[in-house]
Parts: C-alpha cells; sequence; structure tokens
C-alpha cells in the first residue's frame, strides 16, 4: 500500500447494517491489511490493555520493541536459523525408521511411482479426450442437428431474391448495396452448406477408438484421484516420491549427514540466541532505568524496577529467552513480579510509563489513550497528564477522560455525545473553543450544577495548563 502522490495515507471505514468497507487510499483492504497498515500509523492504548503486564509474554514484546534498532538483525537471523532447526529435525524425525517400516514404505513407493510413469498423463490430455469422448457420445445428435441445419438453409429462396433484385438494379443505382448485400448472404449460405457437408463427411463412429477413450479416461482419473487433479501436480508428487525414495535408499548416509548438519545449525542458532540474549540484557538496563524514572514522575516514590530473565529449556523462532517485569514500590521490600505487586490502577501507570519510554524510539506518529485515568485521582491524575504532555511533544496524542486534570493540558478539545433518537442511538464528536472548553471542565469538576466558583477553578486550570506547555 503506498501513499498518493502528496504522500498522504487516506483510511476510511465506511459501517452499513450488512457489512463495514475499508480503504486506504480509495482501495479496498480487508480487515487484516487495514491492521497492519494503521498498525505503523496509531498505537492504541485501550482502558484494559496495561491488563496485558499481567502476561509474561508481553514483557518480552515490549522488550524488543525498545531495542529493536539494536536487535532486528539478530531477531531475523534467530528464526532463520530456527526455521532450518525445525526442518533438520522434522528431516531426522523421518529418518527414524526401524529396519522393517524402512523396506515396506520403500516397497509401496516404488510401486506409486511405477503406477505414475506407466500411465504417463501428459498435459492437456483429459481434456481433450473428454471433448472427443463427448463427441462419440452425442454423435447421433449431432448428425440429426446438422442435417436439419443442412435444410433450413439450403433453399433458394436467397438466390431468388438476388435474381429479383439484379433484374431492376439498373433502373435505380440506389438498389446495388442491397444487392451487393445478397450477394454476401448467397456466399455465406454456400460457406456454411460447404462446412456443414465438410463436418458430415468427416463424422463416424469408431466403437474401437470410443472404448480406447474410455478406458483411457478411467486410467487418468484414477491417477488423479490418487496423486493430483493435473498433470502438473501428478508430476510434482512423482518427484516427491522419487525424493523420498532416493532418501529411504540412501537412509544411513542421509541421515548422518542431517545429523551433522543439525549439529551445526543448533551450534549457530545457540550462538546467535546466546547473543540476542546479551543485547537484550544491556537494553533492558537502559529500559528499566528509564521506566523507574517515568514512574517516579507518576507518584511512584522510592520504586525499584528491573527485568528478570530466564533460559528457556527449547529454542524459539525469537531466541531462549523468558523475561519479565519486576517491581517494589515500598523502601525495603524485594523486586516482585508485576501480578504479585501492582493493582489495576498502578498497572496503568506503569503502562503509561511504558509507553512514554518507547515513544522516544517509536516512529508511530499517532498514540490514543482511552481512559488511562482508571483507578487514579488527584495530583497523581495531575503527573499523568504532564506526562501525556510531554509524550504530545513528539506525537499527535488523542485521550479520551473524565478526569479535569488530564483534559485540562490538551491543546484542543472535542466533545463526544451518545444521544437517543427516534428509537436510535447516535454518537456525536465536536471541537470546542476554549469557552466550551472551560464548560465542560466545570461540568466535569462540579457536575450537573456549576457555579460561579467551579467555572473559575476551570478556567484557571486552562491557565495553568497553557503555562506548563
Amino acid at each position: 500500500m503506498t501513499p498518493d502522490g502528496d504522500g498522504l495515507v487516506i483510511v476510511s471505514k465506511k459501517i452499513t447494517p450488512v457489512r463495514s468497507i475499508s480503504r486506504i487510499n480509495d482501495e479496498t483492504v480487508t480487515a487484516a491489511k487495514l491492521r497492519q497498515v494503521t498498525g505503523l500509523l496509531i498505537d492504541i492504548h485501550g482502558q484494559h490493555e496495561h491488563q496485558s503486564l499481567l502476561y509474561h509474554a508481553r514483557h518480552l514484546e515490549i522488550l524488543d520493541e525498545y531495542a529493536k534498532s539494536r536487535i532486528h538483525g539478530l531477531k531475523e537471523n534467530t528464526a532463520a536459523l530456527y526455521g532450518e532447526y525445525t526442518r533438520l529435525n522434522a528431516k531426522l524425525k523421518s529418518l527414524s525408521l526401524d529396519g522393517e517400516s524402512r523396506i515396506r514404505e520403500q516397497d509401496f513407493l516404488r510401486f506409486e511411482i511405477d503406477e505414475i510413469e506407466n500411465a504417463a498423463v501428459r498435459p492437456g490430455e483429459e481434456e481433450e479426450l473428454t471433448a472427443e469422448y463427448r463427441r462419440f457420445t452425442h454423435s447421433q445428435k449431432i448428425v440429426e442437428a446438422l442435417s436439419a441445419a443442412y435444410s433450413a438453409v439450403n433453399g433458394d429462396a436467397v438466390g431468388a431474391a438476388l435474381k429479383e433484385v439484379e433484374s431492376v438494379a439498373s433502373y435505380d443505382e440506389a438498389l446495388a448495396p442491397i444487392r451487393d448485400q445478397l450477394y454476401d448472404v448467397d456466399s455465406i449460405i454456400s460457406d456454411v452448406l460447404h462446412e456443414i457437408n465438410s463436418y458430415m463427411d468427416g463424422l463416424s463412429f469408431d466403437e474401437a477408438r470410443f472404448k480406447e477413450i474410455g478406458d483411457r479416461l478411467d486410467v487418468i482419473h484414477g491417477i488423479q484421484s490418487k496423486y493430483g487433479a493435473t498433470a502438473e501436480l501428478i508430476e510434482r508428487n512423482l518427484e516427491e516420491k522419487k525424493a523420498r525414495l532416493s532418501e529411504l535408499e540412501n537412509y544411513e548416509e542421509l541421515r548422518t549427514q542431517t545429523e551433522r548438519e543439525l549439529s551445526e545449525v543448533t551450534r549457530r542458532l545457540s550462538e546467535v540466541c546466546g547473543e540476542l540474549s546479551r543485547e537484550r540484557k544491556m537494553a533492558a538496563g537502559e529500559l528499566s532505568e528509564k521506566i523507574r524514572g517515568g514512574l517516579s514522575d507518576l507518584n511512584f516514590l522510592d520504586v525499584k524496577f528491573s527485568m528478570e530473565f530466564r533460559q528457556l529449556p527449547h529454542f524459539t523462532a525469537g531466541g531462549f529467552d523468558e523475561a519479565e517485569f519486576m517491581i517494589s514500590t515500598n523502601p525495603g521490600e524485594p523486586v516482585k513480579s508485576l501480578g504479585q505487586v501492582a493493582s489495576g490502577g498502578e498497572l496503568s501507570r506503569i503502562m503509561l510509563a511504558i509507553k512514554a519510554v518507547l515513544a522516544e524510539t517509536d516512529d508511530i506518529p499517532t498514540l490514543i489513550f482511552d481512559e488511562i485515568d482508571a483507578g487514579i485521582s488527584g495530583r497523581t491524575a495531575q503527573m499523568v497528564s504532564e506526562k501525556l504532555h510531554l509524550i504530545a511533544g513528539s506525537h499527535q496524542v488523542l485521550c479520551i477522560t473524565h478526569l479535569p486534570q488530564i483534559a485540562a493540558m490538551a491543546d484542543c478539545h472535542f466533545e463526544i455525545v451518545k444521544e437517543a433518537k427516534d428509537g436510535r442511538t447516535t454518537t456525536r464528536i465536536r471541537p470546542l473553543d476554549e469557552e466550551d472548553s472551560v464548560r465542560e471542565l466545570a461540568r466535569l469538576l462540579g457536575g450537573a450544577q456549576i457555579t460561579d466558583a467551579v467555572a473559575e477553578n476551570a478556567r484557571e486550570m486552562r491557565r495553568l495548563a497553557k503555562r506548563r506547555g
């Protein structure tokens, strides 16, 4: 998907009662493609996304996202070697047959190879024979139809018409085109009659040939049902069976070679996984320190934050690391896993701190925070708003919130209103000017009844927010 001439990427989604249609620069795309493209443009932090921090696998993803510039090549190399490692393991497993099973499989493969080669199905043969078989099957109907067609066009009506027009054509030049058209029709009819005669002269029913075609088609259909619907697929199946037979006939040599290759790939994979792990651990120290600083900004006092690594007993496409964020929020307490220590509100702030750190290295231009204020209030909410404002210095930040401390820091506001009208619920979004913004902040501060004091408080919040900006 490429931008237009101005470098713009326009994403639209039309929602109807039947289905939704997504487009990128006027090109209809699938939901998967839409997610793939918008994932490069927008990062959405949903109101429950912080719960993903309870899963260890997500911690390693966050670290890799932070360190992507330094480990990208290592991860690609690891994935490629792991693919080769799994392929060789599967190949070695296929070579782990006992002598009796190996002999039995060889015999069956030879039978199948002989069956395919003896059939010798060639490309296009089935189509040719099917057409000939159909012609034989319906030869009586063909003869009857052609005879009727011959009789229908073999009359002298056109010749008589041509003779009549020719007799008067010299009296009026305007009759010349009519005469010429009748000449053409007469010539076409003569050609058609000749073609019908030629076809019927060559049409004969050869019972021996008919049986030969039927028998050959039976052979072809039998081979197709077992080895592939086309000659090309049958040929590919044949080559695979020959390759497998060759493996079994050279079993010991191939097994030894595969073991040697697997040993070498395992060694290389272990080395690159170790290198990837070392890079991750160095990056984890940096990331942990930055997250710890971000948490301090979000009212976590004396917080400790680190990342603990464990080596898996097996390889994966992403290496052999298992990593987990560890935290201590109280002085003197040892670091523990996030799930043992952090509440829902704390997880939300931890995720915000992580997002703020990732924003430093992230190319995604737009960040969306949905209900980032879950479980927080007061001074902490103010700190969250300042952190969002900091991120907004290098990214476009959209935030859905009900806390005035967070809303006040925004550069501009939109009001989202859900209305029920005529039995239908609609959502309306409108931009707010400065006075509208103050009124909505006052509503968040004071509820349904907005006093002068509440309105002045809202106005003061906006003034302080602009001063910080």
